[in-house]
């Protein structure tokens, strides 16, 4: 049996591996346009950037490995231009010579990949104008740094490999600006949670202009919905959409975005055509929806998964739930399931709640406080979603979480995991865990929440006591306008000043303290309401939205 595959890098090259290790006697046949058949496409940044110092580093594999270890043919430099679902034969444009041939296949296996998304606009195609995504890309970029020597660098679209790729422009010495069409970075956090990032990233001298869309690009400039910005170099990074235009007319179902639609078998309408990857459109593993997730740890576990199905083993894909790390200078970002946004749109009635741990036990040197943010089912009481943005022990923390969600867990079952623990790695009360215990509060009405977008709308008319339990020393530092500081190490000597008759609103720098002294106030009859996420989130929140979107507080 001949099995041929169009497209390598993830999906295709895991799918050729785990055949050929199912069935040794097959013909096996990938077909790549490009040079490289297996590299680390997300390894391409830190090329740019110097932390991957030797390109051949980037290259997983090569066709000459494939050949030798796995005896399969490897036919870079060949483009499938054509399918014929019917008589079961591939059009292929060899490349190098410049010719067209017939391929004839039993079993075919698409993984094109996804292209990136390119404005349409004046000076997209000025030299200095680049995208992203392979390794011929990647040496052009290094290549026009050292050569040119440009100052300023705009990176238009602040995803992941955009903020990636800010990192490792400034990291090469450029002064650098992203601009994204939104009002934060990276989708799929809240913004609540993008605002950290945001006041880090501008710390490392990096300028933001956010709600702005560029318009016209010019040799010096990047011109903009709102203002305009020095420039001699531009990395495009605004997204990408599914490489599928050479099987529109092959008769394959695909999507309104053009993705093409497999079962959970990764098979397509053609019976003995699969599909899988960047290509395809998949299931949303929490809502059950179609969605659109180009990412690599999916692409291979499709891959092998449509290998089984040729093999006659069965194997079902049940979705991509986004579970997704990037690493920002220092700082670690995570998600993993649906945001708010994306909960919103799939009509779930949800709750929240946000925590402020440590990395490790704080008495152990190095310890750093992490923002833990996680949705639930109200209804089922699933766990639906969850972001962390931090430093050290953000990654082993989300891939619980992420592991939680895969499995269904309830977000009181966070409450019951044992969770490794010595003081260098954690604590006893686990970051994990302490977002659980939050979570049962907030659902056995043990607590009463009100959110930082609640507080500018809370009355300030005495028709409710808004409380601020921190110290002295800390509202020195910033207060909400309206609150009345009454420490909680105090609280109990100014019962009296309380009135018990009127809602309380309290506040401290995490949520901590505040849901002390709530229970406190509830045990002697009120009516307490904690704010989640504490001053800390607030302040972060309120602060990012006051900060022009332009302006870096470093460099400016």
């Amino acid at each position: 049996m001949r099995t041929v595959i169009i497209g390598g890098v993830a999906g295709g090259a895991s799918a050729a591996a785990r055949l050929r290790r199912l069935r040794e006697k097959d013909e096996i046949i990938i077909l790549e346009r490009g040079d490289f058949i297996s590299f680390a496409n997300c390894g391409l940044p830190y090329y740019i950037g110097d932390e991957i110092k030797d390109k051949r580093m980037l290259t997983l594999q090569t066709p000459q490995t494939f050949r030798t270890r796995f005896n399969i043919d490897v036919r870079v430099r060949n483009e499938a231009v054509k399918i014929d679902p019917e008589t079961h034969v591939v059009t292929v444009h060899d490349l190098e010579v410049d010719k067209t041939y017939d391929l004839l296949y039993d079993k075919l296996i698409l993984s094109p990949g996804a292209e990136t998304i390119r404005l349409e606009i004046e000076g997209i195609d000025l030299p200095h104008v680049f995208t992203l995504r392979n390794i011929p890309d990647t040496i052009k970029i290094k290549a026009f740094i050292e050569e040119k020597k440009p100052k300023n660098a705009v990176v238009v679209g602040g995803g992941y490999i955009g903020a990636e790729m800010a990192e490792n422009l400034v990291k090469a010495g450029l002064n650098v600006t992203i601009v994204e069409l939104a009002d934060h970075l990276i989708a799929p956090l809240d913004a609540d949670m993008a605002a950290d990032v945001h006041q880090y990233i501008r710390e490392k001298g990096v300028a933001l202009h956010l709600n702005n869309g560029v318009t016209k690009i010019t040799e010096n400039a990047v011109h903009l919905q709102n203002g305009s910005i020095d420039a001699d170099f531009v990395i495009l990074s605004v997204g990408v959409r599914p490489e599928t235009a050479f099987v529109k007319e092959c008769g394959l179902a695909l999507n309104h975005r053009g993705s093409i639609i497999v079962n959970k078998q990764m098979q397509t309408n053609a019976p003995d055509i699969y599909a899988v990857g960047d290509a395809v459109e998949v299931v949303d593993y929490v809502t059950g929806m179609p969605s659109f997730v180009p990412l690599a740890g999916p692409a291979n576990k499709q891959g092998r998964i449509a290998a089984d199905n040729i093999a006659g083993i069965s194997s079902e894909y049940k979705g991509t739930q986004g579970s997704a790390i990037l690493k920002l200078f220092d700082m670690t970002i995570a998600t993993t399931g649906l945001n708010e946004q994306r909960a919103k749109a799939a009509g779930i009635e949800y709750d929240k709640t946000y925590t402020f741990s440590t990395s490790h036990a704080n008495y152990y040197p190095g310890a750093e406080n992490m923002s833990v943010k996680i949705l639930w089912d109200k209804l089922s009481l699933r766990l639906i979603g969850a972001q962390i943005v931090g430093y050290g022990g953000v990654d082993k923390r989300m891939d619980v979480l992420a592991t939680a969600i895969r499995f269904g867990a309830k977000v009181t079952d966070l409450t019951e995991l044992e969770l490794c623990y010595a003081p260098p790695f954690g604590s006893a009360k686990d970051p994990v865990n302490m977002a659980g215990f939050v979570a049962e509060n907030v659902i056995s009405g043990k607590m009463k929440q009100y959110f930082w977008h609640d507080v500018d709308a809370l009355p300030r008319d005495g028709s409710v006591t808004l409380l601020d339990v921190r110290t002295q020393t800390e509202v020195q530092r910033g207060k909400i306008e309206g609150f009345r500081l009454i420490p909680l190490d105090t609280l109990r000597d100014h019962l009296n000043e309380i009135p018990k008759d009127k809602p309380v609103y309290v506040h401290c720098h995490s949520g901590l303290r505040s849901y002390i002294a709530c229970r406190l106030l509830t045990g002697f009859g009120y009516d307490c309401y904690n704010l989640a996420g504490g001053w800390r989130l607030y302040e972060s929140v309120m602060h990012d939205r006051i900060v022009p979107p332009y302006i870096c507080t470093e460099c400016k």
